[in-house]
């Protein structure tokens, strides 16, 4: 077993301290940094860091990144949730080092849509009807898979279509 022991942060945003989720931090007891490629392999992360080594992936409704003596995960509802997460990670982390010699190690993320493709199709109008500020941000949180056509409430139906059509060439999972 290669991960045996860590343990919690938990803390609100420091940027958004009203906010109702929490994140966490899982501090390693134990490097895991060679573990990393099999489980971007298993785990199919959007982004992989060599130097020094992570890998950030979409799981459970969370974003997540593994680097070698750290767990983060974001938009928790509370420390039940973020133990039952990184328990699982723990599982996965263990697993993907136990069957390292049939697993193929991947070294880089998945491609990602381009912002600036999905703003140029956005109304930019920054109405905020969506729930955030500005078409930009709006753009960046689906770009990384957080958001989807159906949550602009302003996007013209052909802008719609085309938008669907450019990101259905990534996979968000």
């Amino acid at each position: 077993m290669l991960l045996e022991n860590y343990h919690l942060e938990i803390f609100n945003s420091k940027c958004n301290p009203g906010a109702m989720a929490v994140h966490c931090f899982a501090h390693l007891d134990e490097d895991v940094a060679q573990a990393l490629p099999y489980l971007n392999t298993i785990l199919g992360g959007f982004e992989y860091i060599q130097d020094p080594p992570s890998v950030t992936f979409k799981a459970q409704g969370k974003l997540i990144t593994v680097s070698s003596r750290k767990i983060a995960i974001n938009a928790l509802k509370d420390e039940a949730e973020a133990v039952k997460i990184v328990e699982w990670l723990k599982r996965e982390i263990n697993d993907a080092w136990e069957n390292r010699a049939t697993i193929t190690p991947c070294y880089s993320g998945k491609i990602r849509p381009r912002m600036i493709e999905i703003l140029r199709l956005l109304p930019k109008t920054n109405c905020r009807k969506c729930g955030q500020p500005t078409c930009m941000v709006f753009a960046v949180q689906m770009a990384e898979g957080g958001r989807s056509v159906t949550d602009c409430p302003e996007l013209t139906d052909d802008n719609r279509a085309k938008l669907s059509d450019y990101l259905a060439g990534f996979d968000f999972e």
